[in-house]
């Protein structure tokens, strides 16, 4: 079930990865800002957990997952700029652009169109929470804005196997690796590998 809490979230995802490839685009930021950015959230991640930080705190009491706020605070957040960061370092502009929009809007499309009206048990893996309907909106909305970047069967395979690797999830030393690295790591990589073979 979609909430007003996931809902904002998501939505809120959406805004930071537009604002973020923006400032990218326009070299308003650079990988060494960004690495700074991630430092601070860890710091920042672990300070809230004993006092209240103006901004940080307001954000995860009215936003962040009850299951996260004990654990690791602000997780995603400091996941998605870190999968920000190293696909800028791994890609071409135009790769690593099309792997952060897939990230953005493929991920949080995902879980809203499959929180809210998802249904369906997951083809590639019928025990996530992830359900179908949500995978195919994700792959549709990444394809739809990476074809801004690279071609039609790029952005489409590079979506497709973004968002089935989202659900599939690949676990790294016997944790599982986060979405917001795994998702933009995927969809890079099957890019450069079709630009090698096809």
């Amino acid at each position: 079930m979609l909430t007003k809490q996931e809902a904002c979230r998501q939505f809120l995802h959406i805004a930071v990865g537009l604002i973020t490839l923006l400032l990218i685009h326009l070299e308003i930021i650079s990988s060494f800002s960004m690495l700074l950015l991630i430092i601070v959230g860890i710091i920042a991640s672990i300070l809230s957990k004993r006092i209240w930080l103006p901004g940080f705190s307001f954000f995860l009491k009215h936003l962040e997952r009850e299951e996260i706020k004990t654990s690791f605070p602000g997780k995603g957040l400091i996941f998605f700029f870190i999968g920000v960061l190293l696909s800028i370092k791994l890609f071409e502009p135009d790769i690593a652009y099309a792997a952060i929009i897939i990230l953005t809007f493929g991920d949080s499309v995902s879980h809203l169109v499959g929180s809210g009206i998802g249904k369906l048990k997951n083809i590639f893996n019928g025990n996530s929470r992830k359900l179908f309907e949500g995978t195919l909106a994700g792959t549709i909305a990444g394809f739809c804005g990476a074809i801004f970047f690279v071609s039609l069967t790029e952005a489409f395979i590079a979506s497709f196997a973004a968002m089935a690797a989202e659900v599939i999830q690949i676990d790294f030393n016997k944790n599982t690796l986060d979405d917001n690295l795994v998702v933009p790591l995927i969809a890079g990589t099957v890019i450069v590998l079709m630009r090698i073979y096809l």
